[in-house]
């Protein structure tokens, strides 16, 4: 079957069950998914329920979609998310970033746990997306072309939304949170950084890196969605004072920060217009 296919069986099996259309995406990266929980009216099917959706194998994430509510808005959340260093091919990756747009979502958030690579971004910090480096050595736009899949050729000039970044930042002041703006850098993994690695992302111009986020927004763009970048800094790696980073050790950071930055999110969901 093609992509097209993939993506019409899915969105079909999810309209036949979800009893609401959804408006704003979510997606929720490593120990960030507990947001999930706060949604009310929730509908939950696990990936390897939906046709086609790949399934989440890293720990951590809980691998399901949740359709109901929050802040006031109609949202589908992904409790985990698909990553390419899992084997999947980019457009896999994305696969629910289409189906979420053809169930009618037309802003999408994407968080994720990143490693903070400037002096000013300790773990803990929260930080705004507002450009990006695509350092992966792919794209999920690569390949056969249909009109359903928005533009062959979309523009990037303003990945993530102004107007929802202004949003974050009113939100985060009044809720006294301070909110890093940063250009985040995505690169494969799964292994962390080295130290000359390190340095060349610096030089290069990012604040932040990970191994997600890009291809999703890259799709999100492609089909007209505003997108809304949020990172939580789990750790620092600065290249001249390098530590050991764990997964578990990220995971934990996250956990830790979860109250707030869910608190930060249902906010900008309530103020988006």
């Amino acid at each position: 079957m093609s992509l097209k296919e993939h993506i019409l069986a899915a969105t079909q099996y999810l309209r036949e069950r979800c009893s609401q259309q959804p408006l704003v995406g979510l997606v929720l990266g490593t120990g960030l998914g507990s947001l999930a929980q706060e949604i009310s009216e929730r509908q939950i099917f696990a990936y390897d329920t939906i046709p086609h959706f790949p399934k989440s194998t890293v720990k951590f994430h809980a691998g399901q979609l949740v359709c109901g509510s929050l802040a006031g808005k109609p949202v589908m959340a992904m409790q985990g998310r698909f990553h390419y260093y899992e084997g999947y091919s980019m457009q896999q990756i994305t696969l629910p970033v289409r189906v979420m747009h053809q169930l009618g979502v037309n802003t999408l958030i994407v968080t994720n746990a990143a490693g903070g690579i400037r002096e000013h971004l300790n773990a803990g910090s929260f930080a705004l997306i507002a450009d990006h480096l695509n350092l992966m050595g792919d794209n999920p736009l690569i390949g056969h072309y249909d009109e359903l899949f928005g533009e062959r050729f979309p523009d990037m000039s303003e990945p993530y939304n102004l107007a929802l970044r202004n949003v974050a930042k009113k939100v985060a002041k009044k809720a006294g949170v301070e909110l890093f703006e940063t250009v985040y850098a995505a690169v494969s993994g799964p292994s962390y950084e080295t130290a000359a690695e390190i340095r060349m992302l610096r030089t290069l111009g990012a604040d932040t890196v990970g191994m997600s986020v890009v291809p999703e927004v890259l799709v999100a763009r492609q089909l007209g969605m505003r997108v809304l970048g949020l990172s939580v800094v789990t750790d620092q790696v600065l290249p001249d004072e390098m530590a050991a980073v764990t997964h578990d050790q990220v995971s934990k950071v996250a956990e830790q920060v979860g109250p707030a930055f869910r608190s930060l999110v249902k906010g900008i969901i309530s103020e988006m217009e």
